[in-house]
């Protein structure tokens, strides 16, 4: 499932692919994280309504590994929000410190379509051949079924920011 999501939101198998510039190994382990991010996510999301930023690796031996960082203290009079820039700027900091551990990492994290009026999970994923794919999925509360319901997965633009110097 992971696979055909990861294929339609790169245009559906009628249509180029991302894959075909990138080599087949790399294009697994992208996916892979890709799938373990969204699945992750949409679990945390039904459980606890929401989720924090985190991060997944492809170690050098080929074990997918979670990362996570502890938010900063809320500060006095914010309503106990975090800072999730701050959190995704340590993450990823994380992930360049320890890149000569793990072969592709990813940054998944909540975001706001503003265009769109809606939430999205992100995954921003990154190999250390310079391969990237990103991808958002919409979702919203359904007051009704007291579930989350998720729209279609979209292919989304990134920037290496792991394998960079």
């Amino acid at each position: 499932m992971a696979q055909e999501a990861a294929n339609e939101a790169a245009g559906g198998p009628a249509e180029p692919s991302w894959r075909d510039s990138v080599p087949e190994a790399s294009a697994a382990d992208l996916e892979n994280l890709m799938g373990t991010g969204l699945g992750a996510a949409q679990e945390q999301l039904q459980r606890n309504g929401g989720f924090l930023p985190f991060a997944l690796v492809v170690e050098n031996d080929g074990e997918v590994r979670l990362m996570a960082v502890t938010p900063a203290d809320a500060t006095e009079g914010s309503d106990g929000d975090f800072d999730a820039e701050g959190m995704i700027s340590d993450l990823t900091e994380l992930l360049r410190q320890n890149r000569a551990d793990f072969r592709a990492a990813a940054v998944v994290c909540d975001i706001t379509l503003v265009e769109d009026d809606s939430d999205a999970i992100h995954v921003a994923a990154e190999h250390r051949d310079g391969s990237v794919f990103a991808a958002v999925l919409p979702y919203a509360a359904n007051t009704a079924s007291r579930e989350w319901d998720f729209g279609p997965l979209a292919a989304d633009t990134n920037e290496p920011a792991i394998w960079v110097d």
